[in-house]
């Protein structure tokens, strides 16, 4: 139930919530939005629209995202929710003992962080479980936006300006995102040729099979994965050290799973699985539903610290648990299992914050070791800093099917292979080289990461998607962004809007995997009254100024089932724009 508070009150958002009746669609950029509503009008589907608007974004957000990067995909179709695994996974000739051998377990910068790319199989495989649509007929304003260039926008500027000692140790990246040796200014058109050719290649790839939408899609899918595309991916790597082989690329195939459970307060929550912080995220709730949020207040010292301490809870057991599936013994049930969060939520102090990570649970007779740096810990150090990434977009149809998506890994983190306008994915900087950690490099194995999108649905009344950009603030800021309407009533926009705060007291997924114990970063539109109440809790405050990008940039749809109208909210900390009719 919303809250009139929060529409006619004096703290009311700022933007308006953009609110429908047949469909709508909430990215990161306002054209990226614009092509998956041109997808909705045209008769498409949930999943051809969020591919539409997937595609968009690795053209428009290329700063965050990459077509060759990753993509955890999200669909609740007919009722059922489904996962796509979002990480491809590392080459067969990955060797951690290289690491140990030449580098003192510290992973380098460069193409030995390649993972095979996931993301253009990910959106490939939707559109053929779920889509209706072509992939030259989704990916159209992508391959437009590439071929024909966007005028660039101040936070594209910003970040690529921030990053050019990156980008300019890659020549081929430089080319593209330094033209003259410059960001490029703000205002003018910027294309990417090679890009919309290797879009295009697809597109053509799939016209030229014939048959079917399936037989094309294929087609599409064999283009980049054992067509030209891979083979120029394969040589680059081949010529420059890398691992990724021609026939790493011709085995991948997109993984879909059921997702990850919970139920808090009447609702379904559904996450993605332990290659990303899905499980972390539900467990915190979990843990959560113990208290009197409500009761508390929103944004008061004791909420923000329970909220604090129940994520860093949930970060120690994903620190010791999490990983690979396929490698790892995982126990996700356990860990979401309401004995596991009430075992948890005796070590939440209500009057102390943990000072650092606190111990992981016990599950079973499992008992983790105490958390110890893995060796891969400073890695990369002189290129430390701030570290803005991943993208979120979510559509809900005319027949109220979802697609949600985070994807992430841009072009300019890593050298782009020449030719293609794509950095083959660098998720390997999610790696770890411990020998037992359950993140550990090893052929196969698909690294752990942050981004992953989320729906929660309660029966008969709301369904929601919900996610955001931010590293580990992502999950931060998606779970708060979820209570700020389920437990306080407030609408979508103001939702997103409201002041945030984020815990830096785990390690980070990102190389070298900073670990700042204690530090609680947090908006100043919190208040000042609240940062003391928490330093004097044990937290260490730093401040943020109100709307800090690096909060994140929560996006969400509420379909109120009850009305059948779909209300959209968009965080203005980024570029994000809803679309909705």
């Amino acid at each position: 139930m919303i809250d009139p508070a929060f529409l006619f009150g004096p703290g009311r958002a700022r933007r308006p919530n953009v609110m429908a009746r047949h469909h709508v669609v909430v990215s990161g950029h306002y054209w990226a939005s614009q092509a998956g509503m041109q997808v909705l009008e045209a008769g498409g589907n949930a999943v051809d629209a969020g591919v539409a608007t997937g595609l968009a974004i690795d053209v428009l957000e290329s700063q965050f995202v990459g077509f060759g990067g990753v993509a955890p995909i999200m669909v609740r179709v007919g009722g059922q929710v489904h996962t796509i695994c979002g990480v491809g996974p590392w080459p067969a000739a990955a060797d951690i003992s290289l690491f140990h051998r030449q580098y003192g377990g510290a992973i380098p910068d460069g193409l030995l962080h390649t993972v095979v790319p996931a993301a253009p199989g990910n959106w490939i495989e939707a559109l053929r479980r779920w889509g209706t649509m072509s992939f030259g007929q989704v990916a159209a304003a992508a391959i437009r936006s590439a071929r024909d260039g966007f005028p660039v926008y101040p936070f594209y500027h910003e970040i690529i300006a921030s990053k050019v000692q990156e980008i300019g140790r890659w020549p081929t990246t430089a080319a593209i995102y330094l033209p003259n040796g410059k960001p490029p200014e703000v205002g003018s058109v910027f294309a990417q040729p090679d890009l919309a050719r290797t879009l295009q290649y697809m597109a053509d790839q799939e016209q030229a099979a014939g048959g079917d939408r399936l037989s094309g899609l294929n087609a599409a899918h064999d283009a980049f994965y054992r067509g030209d595309i891979a083979q120029m991916i394969a040589r680059h790597q081949r010529e420059n050290g890398g691992w990724l082989s021609a026939k790493d690329l011709a085995g991948f195939r997109a993984r879909v799973e059921a997702p990850v459970h919970t139920r808090f307060q009447g609702y379904d929550m559904y996450g993605c699985g332990a290659w990303s912080q899905g499980p972390m995220v539900l467990e915190a709730l979990n843990i959560l539903s113990g208290f009197d949020l409500r009761g508390m207040g929103h944004n008061s010292p004791a909420y923000v610290h329970a909220v604090t301490e129940a994520l860093k809870l949930a970060a120690a057991d994903r620190e010791a648990y999490f990983g690979d599936r396929d490698f790892e013994d995982v126990p996700v049930a356990a860990l979401l299992s309401a004995e596991h969060a009430a075992a948890r939520r005796t070590l939440l102090d209500p009057a102390r914050a943990w000072p650092g990570l606190p111990p992981a649970g016990v599950v079973g007779n499992r008992a983790p070791a105490a958390w110890q740096p893995d060796p891969s810990a400073g890695s990369g150090a002189e290129l430390v800093g701030e570290k803005p990434a991943t993208s979120f977009l979510c559509v809900i149809d005319r027949a109220g099917d979802v697609f949600a998506a985070t994807p992430s890994d841009g072009t300019i983190g890593g050298p782009v292979v020449p030719g293609t306008g794509i950095t083959a994915s660098m998720w390997g900087s999610r790696g770890y080289s411990g020998l037992d950690h359950p993140g550990r490099v090893g052929p196969g194995r698909r690294p752990r990461m942050s981004a992953n999108p989320a729906i929660a649905v309660r029966e008969g009344e709301v369904v929601m998607p919900f996610g955001s950009p931010g590293s580990e603030v992502l999950g931060q800021a998606m779970l708060q962004g979820f209570l700020n309407q389920a437990v306080f009533g407030m609408d979508p926009q103001s939702a997103v809007e409201a002041p945030r705060f984020a815990s830096y007291s785990w390690p980070e997924s990102t190389l070298p995997h900073t670990y700042r114990p204690g530090v609680l970063c947090v908006e100043e539109d919190v208040g000042a009254g609240v940062g003391d109440a928490l330093t004097a809790l044990g937290h260490q405050v730093q401040w943020w100024p109100a709307r800090k990008y690096l909060a994140g940039s929560v996006v969400t749809i509420r379909h109120d089932l009850t009305t059948d109208v779909r209300w959209a909210g968009a965080d203005p900390r980024r570029s994000a724009y809803a679309i909705g009719w």
